[in-house]
């Protein structure tokens, strides 16, 4: 079942893109960083982690804080360090606009969260469900979330977050909209056809035993034409995506689609309703149709596979942690000979 939050959590943390997950490491001597380590900007904030704090003190400053969820050994975290704070543009923007701060998934600093509660970086995490690394929360100057980014997004989606956070513009309209007004990236700008995929006119209602997937696309998406080229073709891939009644919801489009709790809606409303921001993402919904799992980032094949392992498995039922399933199942792979590799 997808876990609920909490009102509490809600005000920091609404409804990504996997990286390998590691255990927490023993401590370190002093100097010493764990293997796979990558290291932030030096500009990104020193923080004694009282979140209350912090928010109020970037908001006097006329910014806002940004909380940069990561963990040692995450590929995708260093990719977001070199592409995207790498840039020039991008760093300047998210300086004028944020402070940041650098939270350990796994780590045992404390941190005081907006209650005033103490806890320690994994158990602040882990309430707020993070699932990916990275995970990016943008907060308001109360502490509410104004946009949550689940994984890596690339240079040209960074750019308008940090815009559309930076310009106080969460209350005027939503990200998904925000999105499409902005100038296109470079794709093929056509939505790719395959054998798999649910017909027109697209109805994730009907039950067959199987669990549903809804694949979140748009035309100009460079992220779904390396999905399309990449991803999907792979054996592994291919032989899990047989396991799902899988439907592709362009986020742009007025067309309907019969939700799997039965409403019917234009797919740009329902994508709006499930706050859709990033394409391609992946929404997971068990043989009664309720959602127990989405992916909301850029991901390689064999986290592809993995999630869709994750559900298709009933995993998800016993192992609450995403991050953990992924290492344990790269584990037993690697105890069998198999090489992982986790960017290509």
């Amino acid at each position: 079942m997808r876990a609920i939050l909490t009102p509490l959590l809600v005000s920091i943390a609404l409804a990504g893109t996997p990286a390998l997950a590691a255990d927490p490491s023993p401590a370190l001597a002093p100097g010493l960083v764990n293997p796979g380590y990558h290291e932030p900007p030096a500009w990104f904030r020193e923080s004694f982690l009282d979140i209350r704090d912090d928010v109020a003190e970037a908001a006097k400053a006329g910014r806002r804080l940004m909380l940069y969820f990561y963990q040692d050994g995450c590929p995708y975290c260093a990719k977001l360090l070199r592409e995207n704070f790498g840039e020039k543009a991008i760093a300047d923007k998210t300086r004028k606009h944020f402070d940041v701060i650098a939270v350990n998934l796994w780590g045992d600093r404390e941190v005081t969260d907006l209650a005033g509660k103490t806890t320690t970086e994994k158990a602040f995490a882990k309430a707020l469900r993070v699932q990916f690394t990275p995970t990016l929360l943008m907060l308001d100057e109360k502490g509410a979330t104004a946009l949550r980014l689940n994984g890596y997004v690339p240079p040209h989606q960074f750019h308008a977050a940090l815009d559309y956070v930076g310009g106080r513009l969460e209350k005027g309209q939503s990200f998904t909209d925000y999105l499409l007004v902005r100038a296109p990236e470079p794709a093929s700008g056509k939505l790719h056809a395959q054998p798999w995929l649910l017909p027109a006119p697209l109805d994730l209602s009907k039950r067959d035993g199987r669990p549903t997937l809804a694949i979140f696309e748009q035309k100009l998406c460079a992220g779904c034409d390396e999905m399309h080229a990449e991803g999907f073709p792979r054996p592994e891939v291919a032989a899990l995506l047989k396991r799902f009644r899988a439907g592709r919801v362009d986020i742009a489009a007025n067309e309907a689609v019969k939700t799997p709790d039965g409403k019917r809606l234009a797919m740009r409303e329902w994508a709006r309703q499930l706050k859709i921001v990033y394409t391609p993402s992946f929404v997971f919904f068990d043989a009664s149709g309720r959602e127990v799992f989405r992916v909301e980032g850029y991901l390689r094949p064999f986290h592809l596979a993995s999630s869709l392992d994750y559900v298709a498995s009933g995993a998800y039922k016993k192992q609450p942690e995403f991050q953990r399933f992924i290492e344990a199942r790269a584990a037993a792979r690697r105890a069998q000979g198999e090489k992982i590799e986790l960017m290509k």
